[in-house]
């Protein structure tokens, strides 16, 4: 079981920054991916990045590429989420979620665990 626990949403203006984070605790790492994904009203859950092990590769969805960026701290068993040049479209609800199983995905159903999740509301 791995627990995930989310922090650092608020309020932002366009053009701010945010950073995220998520702590994991019980059977933590390694999860073969780490991932953030987020869901914005009315909407879909979508992918947002992702981080590997041991490789430590990265993944983004094209929104966000170039302005947000994802690093993890096995030391502290925590994932962090950069955002930058935020607009309102970043506007969400931000969860963290593990995956136990080799490779990656951007599925949301191919992850095992989830946090409760952190809002992001960017105003222009």
């Amino acid at each position: 079981q791995v627990e995930l626990v989310e922090s650092g949403g608020g309020l932002a203006q366009a053009g701010g920054s945010l950073r995220l984070s998520c702590a994991a605790s019980g059977r933590t790492f390694p999860s073969y991916a780490m991932g953030w994904f987020r869901q914005a009203p009315g909407k879909e859950r979508e992918f947002v990045t992702a981080i590997m092990w041991p490789s430590g590769s990265t993944y983004y969805a094209d929104s966000v590429k170039g302005r947000f960026t994802i690093s993890r701290d096995n030391a502290k068993n925590t994932v962090y989420l950069q955002m930058n040049s935020l607009n309102p479209e970043d506007t969400a609800v931000y969860y963290c979620a593990a995956r136990q199983s080799p490779g990656m995905t951007s599925h949301p159903t191919n992850y095992d665990y989830w946090g409760q999740g952190t809002p992001v509301t960017v105003s222009s």
